[in-house]
């Protein structure tokens, strides 16, 4: 029984994409103690980790599943569960509809505006950016970045009850940083993304000017989690470190515009990433 658990769990976890479903996930609990909520008991915690979990995780799967035929055209994709034939479509179906479904009721019965929030970021996900807009427009990845921020939202409302400033500029830290990722895979995986047919920056604007691109998008993402970190309240210790990750995010970003290079992009990249976790790490520490 053991056995083959591990072995189905082994074909199926591919599919949620772990390491982007639990960086999200981790947002939403930064954007949830950011509030400093008074009732931080196991079961509001477990509630707000399941729900999230599951509608990220499910609308990851139902991406998989729209996304395979494009997926099967790619050397970076191909591999993945559904254009390998490891998991069928119909598994896929079932799995993602389930666990997003299930993740969106518990957010509701939790609380309406909160459950409100998980259900936009899913149609945010898998209507608006991956059925409608990702295969005709490169500014998909704005839509992308839309739907990345609501966890963080969802935590914060969650918390206090409300969409108030703090949880929008938490927010449009990740849709600012979700195109120092995104655009960096387009980058150095252009040729996949031709053949696949799927519309990017540089394939419209040129690598240079996606590289600036880039770079403007980190300072953003920088200014506004320093204005979230100043409306929650940090303390100096806590928003000394942050302003020190924020200035070393800009100095890297505006070395990237001036001399752009795919180096330099992709450094910007890894930092980008670490700040990002590092800054919620900060939100959560400060929450606790």
């Amino acid at each position: 029984m053991i056995a083959r658990i591990r072995t189905h769990a082994k074909r199926y976890w591919p599919l949620i994409k772990s390491l982007q479903t639990g960086l999200l996930l981790f947002t939403g609990v930064a954007g949830f103690v950011s509030g400093r909520c008074p009732y931080l008991e196991a079961a509001t915690m477990l509630g707000l980790l399941g729900s999230l979990f599951l509608a990220i995780s499910g609308s990851t799967v139902l991406n998989m599943v729209y996304d395979r035929d494009i997926d099967s055209m790619m050397e970076r994709t191909c591999l993945r569960p559904l254009p390998a034939g490891t998991v069928s479509t119909g598994e896929a179906v079932i799995m993602g509809s389930i666990m997003s479904s299930a993740g969106v009721v518990w957010a509701v019965l939790m609380a309406p505006l909160y459950g409100a929030v998980v259900l936009a970021g899913f149609l945010f996900d898998v209507v608006v950016y991956t059925m409608i807009l990702k295969r005709r427009t490169a500014w998909s990845v704005v839509w992308g970045g839309i739907a990345g921020g609501m966890p963080v939202l969802a935590g914060r409302v969650l918390a206090v009850g409300t969409i108030d400033w703090v949880g929008m500029a938490l927010s449009l830290a990740v849709l600012f940083w979700i195109p120092t990722h995104i655009l960096t895979f387009s980058l150095r995986h252009k040729e996949d993304y031709a053949q696949a047919g799927v519309p990017t920056f540089p394939s419209r604007y040129g690598e240079h000017r996606t590289q600036r691109i880039i770079a403007f998008s980190a300072i953003l993402a920088a200014l506004a989690m320093s204005i979230s970190a100043i409306g929650i309240g940090l303390t100096w210790g806590y928003l000394r470190v942050l302003l020190v990750l924020s200035a070393g995010l800009f100095t890297f970003a505006l070395s990237s515009m001036v001399r752009p290079s795919a180096k330099l992009n992709f450094g910007l990249f890894k930092y980008a990433s670490i700040y990002m976790l590092g800054s919620m790490l900060i939100f959560a520490v400060q929450g606790f």
